[in-house]
């Protein structure tokens, strides 16, 4: 009995990240992305494309839902999903931003979900795209991860806690994001809320598996069943 009560606790434990008090996302296979009622594409000159695993089942941009919403964007998914306009190209040494506006924290689903900067982007929307992408959640932690065309990651494989990104005061609160991603040099980094949480050598992010380049159109990217509005979205040159 003590054994049993002991596996218990350490279940109960394991399932909240740390100093968060929100549980910690299971699983990729535990939770499928729901269907969107009215998805679809209507910012005018953006395209998207879903994970694999949500095309193998059988879902498309459809599933997810990108639309105009005052002076920004509203993505609600859906499956993962990546999104983009062609015409927003990056070359050389540049920042991407924008600001992430997530009315109501876990909306759609029962733990943090992550969105964020896409930079890198090239054959986009096609089985050999590649691009990497710095993303946050709301319960203040971020990852920085991509596609080469298979998926790839940077840093820890479970998402960094980090004090610059914002926390949710609790499920149903609002919380906001600064997120960008930058290129100079030799170096990559993201930024979110004004403060480097991440830098990584040229390196380490172009190459087999990972990068065509860091020149490349840029976007955004949200995990499936999240909800949140992006505006400010541009590129700022040295």
């Amino acid at each position: 009995m003590r054994l049993a009560l002991r596996c218990v606790c350490c279940l109960v434990l394991c399932s909240f990240t740390a100093g968060a008090g929100f549980a910690q996302a299971p699983a990729a296979s535990d939770e499928a992305g729901r269907s969107i009622a009215g998805g679809g594409i209507t910012v005018p000159g953006w395209e998207g494309k879903v994970d694999d695993g949500a095309a193998k089942a059988g879902q498309t941009v459809k599933d997810a839902k990108l639309a105009p919403e005052d002076k920004g964007m509203r993505v609600t998914t859906g499956p993962a999903i990546t999104y983009w306009n062609a015409k927003n190209a990056a070359k050389g040494d540049y920042t991407v931003s924008a600001t992430f506006y997530e009315p109501k924290f876990m909306n759609l689903n029962d733990h943090p979900h992550p969105y964020g900067i896409v930079i890198g982007g090239n054959d986009l929307g096609t089985d050999q795209q590649s691009l990497l992408y710095c993303a946050a959640y709301g319960s203040g932690t971020f990852n920085v991860r991509g596609f080469g065309p298979a998926p790839f990651q940077l840093g820890a494989k479970r998402p960094t806690p980090s004090d610059a990104v914002h926390k949710a005061a609790a499920v149903g609160q609002p919380v906001t994001q600064e997120i960008a991603m930058s290129v100079k040099g030799d170096k990559v980094s993201c930024s979110i809320n004004g403060t480097v949480v991440a830098t990584y050598d040229k390196t380490d992010v172009v190459g087999a598996g990972k990068l065509k380049s860091t020149d490349g159109v840029f976007g955004i990217r949200f995990a499936h069943n999240t909800d949140a509005v992006v505006t400010n979205l541009k590129i700022t040159k040295p």
